[in-house]
């Protein structure tokens, strides 16, 4: 069995604002030495190449995990904010609220149609003449868009 060895690698030095934590970890050094490091010592030319090609996944590795999940909060409330107020949300929850009630009033024209053709409810036309009563019918079936 080959000799298990770990290339010690110095890690580059990112200068932060005074602000900020540094971001590494020793969870994220021993995953960017993982990347970086050699297994076996008898392949040292390969893991030389292989250490030039991982150095800009470790890198990039780096980057992403230095990220400050506060700084990222701060952006998705900005970008909520923004959409909330922007001229397109409103408008379009304005003609939702607008189909809502119109929407609602067919629905109630339709039963009123129903009740008056069937002689029970608010819309029943009990008590009027014939006459009166197919007016009222057809100012309904007009009201509803209903063909007569």
């Amino acid at each position: 069995m080959g000799s298990s060895s770990v290339l010690a690698l110095p890690l580059p030095s990112f200068q932060f604002a005074p602000s900020q934590e540094n971001p590494l970890t020793s969870k994220t050094k021993k995953t960017l030495l993982s990347l970086v490091s050699s297994r076996d010592s008898s392949l040292s030319y390969s893991s030389s190449s292989l250490l030039h090609k991982s150095l800009p996944l470790a890198a990039s590795a780096l980057i992403l995990l230095s990220s400050n999940p506060e700084e990222n909060q701060k952006k998705y409330a900005e970008n909520d904010a923004r959409f909330k107020s922007s001229p397109l949300l409103n408008k379009l929850l304005e003609k939702s609220k607008l189909n809502k009630e119109k929407n609602k009033l067919e629905i109630q024209d339709k039963y009123c149609l129903r009740g008056a053709e069937w002689g029970v409810g608010d819309c029943s036309a009990e008590g009027m003449t014939a006459e009166e009563k197919d007016n009222f019918i057809s100012m309904l079936k007009q009201k509803t868009g209903v063909k007569q």
